[in-house]
């Protein structure tokens, strides 16, 4: 081979190397890049052992349903994954309903303006978004409706990433984001002019809980709007396989426990909600929300491999390829979740706090 072939291949080579690593991976180009994984607030050497740590709550799963548990098995389970879910997936950690014609940043999008419009968020209003994550729903929603939107999550790690977006994108004047419980969050009562959580109190032991605390801070008349993760009414407990794919999701996604549809609206009346509207945003007409996850196996597989490298050279902290498998497993028990229909990460209930004058 003649020097010019050799540069042509070289270079042919390079490029396909950088669009494989660098264009390919990456959900969002200005996101986190892989020489950037990290444990969150896990130092690089004990990322390992919390990986340990957080799969030894389900060795001993009387204490996962217990409330003072779960904050520390979550908090340990967005320390190990929000780098990778931010590099791989997006900075909005939930699904959307496909689109026809629609990337699947737009659709989330849509989704995420469909959230604030049921609750009627204007310009102006203060709103609450419970489980914020690195707020990619908070950006889109305060681009949105103008309102400002407040968000809380009980990772560190993820105040000071959705800070760091909401500064890039201009958008620091309507989001703030604090750090804190959403079972005992600290704002006074009758304080947000509405509230939306979307997939988010699924980490709740106890679902009455987290809804009496947003009854709390809510003004009343207010609404709120909540996109749950529910076993559906073709969920069937004495199915093996049934209970196999909602146990693996239970697993990989730092759940105390699935919760069926039937369940929601009960909780939500408990605590004083009037329930305004339900429906599960994942039965058609909606396109499959799985879709995602089945057209990404090949970029699962591509982060794997760079994951497993990044790690092997010590860019990556040692058990970074451990998390990354398990969420590939988690997304498998997701598509089978879709695909049996036994699985919701979008019933949708629509909630109103009382007025006073309606007592």
């Amino acid at each position: 081979m003649d020097s010019l072939s050799l540069f042509f291949t070289a270079a042919l080579f390079a490029g396909g190397l950088y669009w494989f690593i660098c264009i390919l991976g990456p959900a969002e180009q200005k996101g986190k890049s892989f020489t950037d994984l990290s444990g969150g607030s896990i130092s690089a050497e004990k990322v390992q052992d919390n990986y340990k740590q957080y799969w030894s709550f389900f060795r001993r799963p009387k204490e996962i349903e217990t409330a003072d548990k779960v904050p520390d098995f979550v908090d340990t389970f967005y320390n190990l994954v929000t780098d990778i879910y931010e590099w791989g997936w997006g900075q909005s950690f939930h699904f959307s309903p496909s689109i026809p014609g629609k990337s699947h940043r737009d659709a989330t999008r849509l989704h995420e303006e469909m959230a604030v419009d049921l609750i009627e968020a204007k310009s102006g209003d203060k709103i609450l978004d419970v489980g914020c994550g690195v707020g990619g729903p908070m950006r889109a929603i305060a681009s949105h409706s103008r309102a400002n939107v407040v968000g809380i999550t009980i990772n560190e790690y993820q105040v000071k990433r959705a800070r760091l977006h909401n500064k890039k994108a201009g958008l620091d004047s309507l989001c703030d984001v604090v750090c804190g419980n959403f079972l005992q969050m600290p704002f006074p009562n009758n304080t947000f002019d509405g509230a939306y959580s979307i997939e988010a109190t699924c980490h709740a032991p106890n679902l009455e809980e987290v809804y009496a605390e947003i009854f709390r801070v809510l003004k009343p008349g207010a609404l709120y709007v909540s996109y749950e993760w529910v076993t559906t009414e073709k969920f069937k407990a004495d199915n093996d396989e049934h209970v196999e794919i909602i146990q693996g999701i239970e697993r990989g996604d730092a759940l105390p426990g699935l919760r069926s549809y039937s369940d929601i609206a009960e909780a939500a009346k408990k605590v004083g909600f009037e329930v305004v509207k339900e429906r599960d945003l994942a039965k058609p007409p909606s396109e499959p929300w799985w879709s995602r996850l089945k057209m990404g196996r090949i970029a699962y597989w591509r982060n794997h491999v760079v994951v497993t490298v990044l790690s092997a050279l010590g860019i990556a902290p040692k058990g970074t390829v451990d998390v990354h498998e398990m969420l590939f497993k988690t997304a498998d028990f997701l598509t089978r979740g879709g695909d049996s229909g036994i699985f919701s990460p979008m019933h949708m209930i629509l909630c109103r706090k009382p007025d006073e004058d309606d007592k």
